[in-house]
């Protein structure tokens, strides 16, 4: 159905880059799921109220709450594509991420209140029903909520939407909790025996666990967590083939929705070279990653000498031992500033989070190094730096790679 839907409605639908087709994906599903919703509430309290089962009347409110899920996130991705504004620049894609947050908060309340009817149905058990109709209405309703799982899943990967990783997360929970209502139905049918609420207990630590999960996932962008590996490697790889650039560091990717990220970075071009050329150059990659990527760029190019012998060798030699201490450690901006008495080593260290070693000690493990070089009088001058893509720090040098 979705996909029939969204041949006739989403014009251009295989360009899931694209803004406005990923907000049409959005409103269609879930305009769908509140239709679907809304009959499986109907349904299910029909046959709670029949079967006089409280598992079978908490799992069609449940379905209620994912109708006002379906909504939220069709408001979402409404909102969402809205177009950047005088206060919002950068657009209004972390919408998308709020509007996924408070599903996930929605599968949280079910699950309590899921918890608490559970409890009283132990504490005061009752018969329950498993009559044809009963059941026939819960197995039609574990389909359909399979169905909802695969297209949101689907299509969630697909345009990589949280809020629809969310709500496919959801339609899981419910899957699971009309599975156990179902067998409860059944075994009380068969055995006599009232499990009920135990099963609705069950249920209940389910939704609980998806609702956290699903949450995690949607606060871990609004907070601003680290890009995928894949994109990263893309950026350098781009970056890093023109000939101009000899290395790059200080990546920094700032994302504020889907479709809307903005990066920054440092390229490393010869002292030497002429700064029109290399300014050319620099327009170029910044075009590139914008017309590849969809991605808009600000690159800041840092000098470097690469025509001076006695610079590239004492590089080599530190680089050598910054590789000795770890080889996650790295280092770029180097330079020396002669004077009268002492020359200064001047250079850039990345350090991964959470090192094993403390800052203070791998700086002054360089220092020494450095001061001790015969037949020279060297001072370091280190900055500390740390990656902004996650993982080790990379700072890519042509010249450390030959």
């Amino acid at each position: 159905m979705i996909s029939f839907l969204s041949s006739v409605l989403i014009a251009g639908r295989e360009n899931v880059t694209d803004p406005v087709v990923r907000q049409k994906y959005g409103m269609l599903c879930g305009a769908v799921g509140i239709c679907l919703n809304l009959l499986l509430f109907a349904g299910k309290f029909f046959a709670g109220t029949v079967a006089n089962s409280i598992a079978i009347t908490a799992d069609a409110v449940n379905n209620l709450s994912d109708a006002g899920s379906s909504l939220i996130t069709l408001i979402g991705f409404k909102l969402a594509g809205q177009a950047p504004d005088l206060n919002h620049p950068f657009g209004h894609g972390r919408i998308e991420y709020v509007s996924g947050l408070i599903v996930s908060f929605l599968i949280i309340l079910m699950g309590v209140e899921l918890l608490k009817s559970s409890v009283e149905k132990i504490l005061h058990p009752e018969a329950v029903d498993g009559s044809p109709l009963v059941i026939a209405i819960l197995v039609i309703s574990i389909c359909v909520k399979v169905y909802m799982y695969l297209y949101n899943h689907g299509i969630g990967k697909k345009i990589d939407s949280a809020a629809m990783k969310a709500t496919a997360l959801d339609s899981l929970s419910d899957t699971v909790a009309t599975l156990a209502v179902l067998g409860a139905t059944v075994i009380a049918q068969c055995t006599g025996a009232m499990i009920d609420g135990w099963c609705g207990i069950l249920v209940a630590f389910f939704i609980l666990y998806s609702g956290v999960s699903a949450a995690r996932d949607t606060i871990s962008p609004l907070l601003g967590q680290k890009p995928e590996e894949a994109f990263v490697e893309q950026i350098e790889k781009i970056v890093i083939a023109h000939p101009e650039v000899q290395g790059m560091h200080d990546l920094i990717v700032h994302n504020y929705g889907p479709g809307r990220v903005m990066i920054s970075l440092h390229a490393e071009v010869p002292a030497q070279g002429n700064i029109l050329m290399l300014h050319d150059a620099i327009d170029n990659i910044e075009c590139e990653l914008k017309e590849r990527l969809k991605c808009d760029a600000v690159i800041h190019m840092d000098p470097i000498v690469t025509d001076d012998p006695a610079v590239n060798a004492l590089k080599e030699q530190v680089m050598a031992r910054v590789q000795a201490i770890d080889p996650a450690l790295s280092i770029h901006d180097f330079r020396m500033v002669a004077g009268p008495t002492h020359t200064n080593v001047i250079f850039d260290l990345e350090l991964p989070y959470h090192f094993h070693l403390k800052e203070e000690a791998v700086v002054q493990q360089l220092k020494d190094f450095v001061s001790e070089l015969e037949g020279h009088r060297y001072f370091a001058v280190i900055q500390v730096d740390h990656s902004y893509v996650g993982g080790a720090p990379k700072a890519l040098d042509k010249q450390a790679d030959t």
